[in-house]
């Protein structure tokens, strides 16, 4: 677990991804590597193979031809990622990473970042959807996936432009693995420094507040300056307009659960939550 993988596409959040991997890797220590993904592109596939009509009258020059297109086409696709690797490595190093580099890969992403995943730290991706309420857009595939695949932090950039975090909120709900991404946060050389603010969607009662101490006091005890709050309401709703408020701000949160049932019935909050966060998103396991 000894690097920062920035995964690019080339879409419009590439920048603030490779801007929040410097970061990330010059606060952790440890190098960058820019990772590209070319996935065969199955419309492609669809439209030019053609192989199995020769007996119904394709012509064998218009085979050829759509066989050098789609040739032509993976040639331009893998210098178009040669040239992105080199600007976002130059990018970069002028940001001050001392050891960045570059691969370039074929095949399946999410099977490409599982593949990585032993020699990660953190993977930090691009966020290409957004819903205007909590409920009604689907997650960028790749994005939702490769956070259900991986045990490692992923941090999702979900905006195109980076500004440096001046604190951090994290979203807390008691519960045994929310106090065990809060000892992971307390251990972790990343958020050192930034004032935290953990919040809690619960009723004001004593045992919430109680609930609330237990992650202070791990933080507390960490060196960070904290303060609680407890909001009413779904986290859903009440969670996605609190960093807005409290300036340059990164959302900290767990990862998804392990029921399969249950996230197809119901939902999930960190599938909500990451559709609707104006600021970007730390995933913890």
């Amino acid at each position: 677990m000894n690097k920062v993988y920035a995964c690019i596409d080339g879409l419009k959040t590439t920048t603030a991804v490779v801007d929040w991997a410097a970061w990330s890797a010059n606060r952790l220590g440890v190098p960058l590597e820019l990772l590209h993904v070319l996935e065969r592109d199955p419309d492609s596939t669809a439209v030019t193979d053609f192989s199995g009509a020769i007996g119904l009258g394709a012509q064998e020059l218009l085979l050829q031809q759509l066989s050098d297109l789609d040739a032509q086409r993976g040639k331009l696709a893998q210098e178009a990622g040669r040239q992105m690797l080199a600007s976002a490595r130059a990018r970069a190093t002028a940001l001050g990473v001392p050891q960045v580099d570059g691969r370039m890969r074929h095949g399946e992403f999410v099977d490409t970042v599982i593949e990585l995943e032993p020699d990660a730290r953190l993977f930090v991706l691009g966020e290409h959807y957004q819903a205007a309420t909590a409920s009604k857009l689907h997650l960028d595939h790749h994005l939702e996936r490769v956070i259900r695949a991986v045990k490692r932090p992923v941090l999702v950039a979900t905006a195109e432009h980076f500004a440096p975090p001046e604190q951090f909120v994290l979203a807390y709900d008691g519960s045994p693995t929310a106090v065990k991404m809060v000892e992971t946060v307390a251990r972790s050389p990343m958020l050192k420094g930034l004032p935290a603010l953990v919040a809690m969607c619960a009723a004001d009662t004593p045992a919430a507040w109680e609930q609330l101490g237990v992650a202070k006091g791990l933080l507390d005890r960490a060196g960070f300056t904290v303060e609680t709050t407890l909001l009413p309401g779904d986290p859903e709703i009440a969670l996605p307009p609190l960093p807005q408020l409290q300036g340059a701000s990164l959302l900290v949160m767990g990862a998804y659960g392990h029921s399969r049932i249950r996230h197809l019935v119901i939902g999930s909050t960190t599938t909500t939550l990451l559709r609707t966060s104006k600021v970007p998103v730390l995933v913890m396991r």
